[in-house]
């Protein structure tokens, strides 16, 4: 055995004795935190799908409407609505990526949700109270409009924020809590768990459609206090729902950041700079089990960012004085291989920032689109914003598609039996989103042409893209996030699916700031500019037209990165 091969054996069997007999292999340092409460206990998942029932439709009594609040009650701009929406909205998906950080490596996920619940259900008593501040009582369709007190804009954007932090701490850890009532390393807990996600999911369905429809409607034909307040209501009871399933959650302690991890890979790399990497990969230091009745799941090296393979350079500087088992010295080869997993993921994430600013739309220009259509279907007035909840029972049709007829088909179109991939279903709905703006386009032409006639276009018309753009939701968002979890390393899923939401925040941002450009440059261009406040004067379709192109850029970006992408590979050490 040469020198180098000496130092690995020397290392491996020295891990248990090094800083007193503790180790800091990576593994062992994120291993599975106990679990603390009953196990088994069928009330604990009950109650946290319930409380998702209330949440959901608490904020989306919010969210889905908020625009045109801002607009007929605030007296807001149709570029500055949208732009504040689209802001408010990215905070909401944005918190969570900090929540998960703070759940896993101080609070944990019980006390996450708790305190964070605590601060949404006071942003929504805010938001309620401003609303019952009186304001001009007509809806402004004018730049004359006169603005708001400055009391009601205060405490109503005091409490939307406030709510948007609750909101973002819950979504951070609801999930992973629900996730832990079930015990992994059984079967049957395994195939309740897969359940228990599926209705989840249909809770916040729920709450989307329940909200979309009779909390829209008590908003805009009865009273936006009142409609404010319903939501209010669901948070509370929420709160309630909580605190009653207090004793029987099962409570998983803080574990640790893995943001720790990463810096010392690359803390380690760089004070290593000088050494040369050894032509053989298992030279590289790995801790081994001594137990080998335990399986440990660990890593394969891979030859993409040789240079933070340096972190994992054995060296006589990484065994002096003890420190063998020192992260800040020496890291593991799945230390590393985590960090590339990162940057891997990287440009995939990226592309779904801009993803995530085209489908923002629905929250926003699509709403507000609708308010200057026809909204009469016979003797019934639909509200734009109703709409959304339509394109969440596409999603659930799409979701069955795919499923019952996509899937099976692509089995047999594949000689090997194989399915899509989930890459290749990212890559569906990232071209699905250009047609879904070019539709938006099209139908807004098609508008304004009604518009010279004095016969508005009927809002039956907005349908179609709206289905599209479920498609587009439920091969991009919902298998991005399935895809994210699984290329995450274990001490890593919670911060990683917290990440992939971020591209919803990150999104939402960008769209503000595009809406916000291109108003303003329009403007000045020639006025009024592509998004007016009397959008029959402006041109919203060369706006969406823009975000076709930016989409079709995104996805020829988005399709060379995934051609390039390297899976991870586990190794079973044991």
């Amino acid at each position: 055995m040469d020198e180098s091969g000496l130092r690995a054996s020397l290392l491996v069997e020295d891990d248990a004795t090094c800083h007193g007999g503790e180790s800091h292999s990576l593994l062992e340092v994120y291993q599975q935190p106990r679990l603390m409460g009953r196990q088994d206990d069928w009330r604990s998942p009950a109650i946290i799908l319930g409380f998702e029932c209330l949440e959901s439709m608490a904020f989306n009594g919010v969210a889905t409407n908020l625009v045109v609040y801002i607009r007929s009650v605030l007296h807001g701009g149709i570029a500055s609505s949208a732009s504040t929406v689209s802001l408010w909205y990215g905070t909401t998906f944005f918190v969570p990526v900090i929540g998960a950080v703070i759940a896993d490596a101080y609070w944990g996920n019980f006390k996450t949700v708790l305190i964070s619940l605590v601060l949404y259900l006071l942003g929504m008593v805010l938001v309620t109270v401003g609303a019952f501040i009186p304001s001009a009582p007509v809806l402004c369709n004018l730049s004359s409009c006169p603005s708001s007190k400055g009391a009601q804009n205060l405490i109503f954007f005091s409490g939307l924020y406030l709510a948007a932090f609750g909101c973002g701490g819950v979504r951070s850890a609801l999930l992973p809590l629900g996730a832990d009532q079930f015990n992994n390393e059984n079967s049957l807990d395994r195939q309740k768990r897969r359940n228990f996600f599926s209705l989840f999911y249909i809770c916040v369905i729920f709450g989307v459609i329940t909200s979309g429809t009779i909390v829209v409607w008590v908003q805009e034909n009865v009273s936006w206090a009142l409609g404010y307040g319903i939501a209010t209501t669901c948070i509370a009871l929420a709160l309630a729902c909580f605190m009653i399933g207090t004793p029987i959650f099962r409570q998983r302690e803080p574990s640790g950041s893995p943001v720790k991890s990463i810096f010392q890979v690359i803390v380690t790399a760089s004070k290593n700079m000088r050494l040369e990497i050894p032509a053989d990969s298992s030279l590289l230091y790995e801790t081994r089990s001594k137990n080998t009745h335990k399986v440990e799941l660990k890593l394969a090296h891979t030859d993409d960012f040789r240079f933070l393979d340096k972190a994992a350079i054995i060296s006589d500087l990484s065994i002096d004085n003890g420190n063998c088992g020192s992260s800040w010295r020496i890291c593991t080869i799945t230390q590393v291989e985590e960090l590339k997993i990162l940057i891997r993921l990287l440009p995939i994430w990226a592309t779904g920032v801009f993803f995530g600013a085209a489908i923002s739309q629905m929250h926003t220009t699509f709403i507000q689109q609708g308010t200057v259509m026809n909204t009469k279907i016979g003797s019934l007035s639909v509200p734009p914003a109703s709409l959304y909840s339509f394109e969440v029972i596409c999603v659930t049709l799409w979701v069955l598609l795919i499923n019952k007829v996509i899937v099976p088909a692509g089995r047999t179109c594949f000689t090997s039996g194989a399915e899509l991939t989930q890459l290749q279903r990212i890559g569906i709905g990232r071209f699905l989103m250009i047609f879904a703006m070019a539709m938006a386009a099209i139908l807004e032409t098609k508008r304004l042409e009604n518009v010279q006639y004095g016969k508005p276009l009927s809002i039956v018309w907005q349908l179609p893209q709206y289905i599209v753009i479920a498609g587009a939701e439920c091969f991009a968002i919902i298998t991005q996030l399935e895809f994210f979890h699984g290329e995450a390393p274990d001490s890593m899923k919670s911060m990683l699916t917290a990440f992939a939401l971020l591209t919803t925040a990150l999104g939402n941002y960008l769209s503000s700031a595009i809406i916000t450009l291109v108003a303003g440059v329009t403007r000045a261009w020639r006025s009024p500019g592509w998004i007016p406040d009397d959008l029959n004067e402006g041109h919203l379709d060369y706006f969406y037209w823009c975000l076709a192109a930016i989409s079709v850029a995104n996805f020829v970006v988005y399709i060379y990165f995934a051609s390039k992408y390297k899976l991870k590979k586990v190794v079973l050490e044991g």
